[in-house]
């Protein structure tokens, strides 16, 4: 098999594509044919060894990706060669063949292709353990986006507006605010105009945003705090920005809010249940046409530095896809 495969944590351009032994079939796994794998913010940090999940040296990065199930263990019911499916990994996805638990694989919905089922799971079930279940997201809400044309921020807006909230779309271009409103945002503010607090006071009638979705940190995730409704709920996603940013308790206090952590993956290990049950809700969204996740660009396997690099440099609107050849 083709696969890139990280021997030393650094920057991307310390991963090689290589040839290497297929992976061993192991009871309840299939082996799936790799189409594509999604190219997403934590590879990149995984990599650098700067993710909360480190996996040992070496490894094949890649957590999701879409392909064809070509070979079955014995005891695998849930699968069958031949079958269309998305594939939830931890690590292994920028490959040509992959081995997963059977539990793991996705149904593919139908009308999607094999880069819209690999740029699916993460940024849709992120999305859905933050807006659903822990920031419990009601009709009538507004809901502030940071990040909004990424991979996870589309993903938001798209269920956001779903579930009847009113979106605000925080974004960095106009090309941007475009592809936030064809994923349904009602309004966007302009990051550059450097006036995130007073925007979003305009726009609510000076109430603010009920719950605030940052997957972004640093100066989104103090601005935040400023323009958060009373008892409003801030999602903390992630640090594309690079800086942790402190909590001051203060503003917490005054504004009665809720500063809530958000890891989706680990959501669905500490309880499967509920885990099948989102991807469940998803997967019957996406068949009804709801959910489309947007392909920015697609690249070959062997251009996986390149691939990183858009994400790093935040050109991306929705996902980077990698193919292999």
């Amino acid at each position: 098999m083709k696969a890139v495969i990280c021997r030393e944590l650094g920057p991307p351009s310390v991963l090689r594509l290589e040839e290497l032994p297929d992976p061993v079939l192991e009871p309840g796994q299939v082996r799936v044919r790799l189409h594509a794998a999604a190219v997403n913010f934590p590879d990149i940090l995984m990599v650098a060894g700067g993710y909360q999940h480190k996996p040992p040296l070496p490894f094949v990065p890649g957590f999701e990706a879409a392909g064809e199930v070509v070979e079955c263990d014995a005891a695998v019911e849930t699968a069958k060669p031949g079958d269309r499916v998305i594939v939830h990994l931890r690590t292994g996805g920028y490959a040509d063949r992959a081995v997963a638990d059977a539990g793991s694989l996705l149904p593919m919905p139908a009308t999607y292709s094999f880069e819209e089922g690999a740029a699916f799971l993460v940024g849709y079930s992120t999305a859905y353990v933050a807006l659903v279940r822990r920031g419990r997201l009601a009709a009538g809400e507004v809901l502030l986006v940071h990040g909004a044309a990424g991979g996870v921020g589309l993903a938001a807006v798209e269920l956001g507006k779903h579930l009847g909230a009113r979106v605000i779309a925080v974004v960095s271009s106009a090309e941007k605010a475009a592809a936030a409103r064809e994923a349904g945002a009602d309004d966007t503010i302009d990051t550059a105009s450097g006036r995130l607090r007073d925007a979003v006071r305009e726009l609510t009638d000076g109430r603010g945003a009920d719950v605030i979705y940052d997957p972004v940190g640093g100066d989104a995730f103090d601005e935040s705090l400023r323009c958060i409704a009373w008892g409003g709920r801030l999602l903390v996603i992630g640090f594309a920005s690079g800086r942790i940013p402190a909590l001051p308790a203060n503003l917490a206090l005054l504004k009665g809010c809720s500063v809530i952590g958000v890891r989706a993956g680990e959501f669905a290990r500490r309880d499967p249940e509920r885990g099948a049950e989102n991807y469940r809700d998803l997967l019957r969204l996406a068949e009804a046409g709801a959910l489309r996740p947007r392909v920015y660009r697609t690249l070959p396997l062997a251009e996986f530095e390149a691939a990183m690099a858009l994400v790093t440099e935040r050109q991306v609107i929705g996902k980077v896809v990698i193919k292999p050849e």
